[in-house]
Parts: C-alpha cells; sequence; structure tokens
C-alpha cells in the first residue's frame, strides 16, 4: 500500500464535542437518571471528594435501583 503523496492530503474536520454523545450520558440518559447523575458529576467538580457528595451518589443509586424494578 503506497502512502499518500503531499498533494493528497486533506485537513481533518473539526469536530465540536459539544455535538458528539456520550455513549455513557445516552444509556444513563434512557433510565430517567441523568440528572441525578449530573448532580454527581456537578459534586465531584465542585468538591473534589466524593465524601462531600454521599447524598448525591445515593439519590442517582436509589434512581438506578428503581429502573431496575421497573425493568424486572
Amino acid at each position: 500500500m503506497a502512502a499518500a503523496s503531499g498533494h493528497e492530503w486533506k485537513q481533518p474536520k473539526t469536530v465540536n464535542y459539544e455535538d458528539v454523545q456520550d455513549p455513557v450520558e445516552n444509556m444513563i440518559n434512557k433510565t430517567g437518571c441523568l440528572e441525578k447523575h449530573n448532580a454527581v458529576q456537578m459534586c465531584m467538580f465542585e468538591q473534589r471528594d466524593w465524601r462531600k457528595c454521599k447524598k448525591e451518589v445515593t439519590e442517582f443509586k436509589l434512581c438506578i435501583e428503581e429502573h431496575q424494578r421497573k425493568k424486572t
């Protein structure tokens, strides 16, 4: 396979990362718990210590557990 010459080079497309869908967020969104997940993320960003975010983590955990119960 021959390497592309300099004349065939094309500038890579610019990616707008705000438009890129995060697969983890998509999965969480399907559970209905995305708002709780975002609260955990925001708390972790602000506090830098998960132990200070136990309330948010617990609420997210309960939301996911409720989703699992409804699924079965």
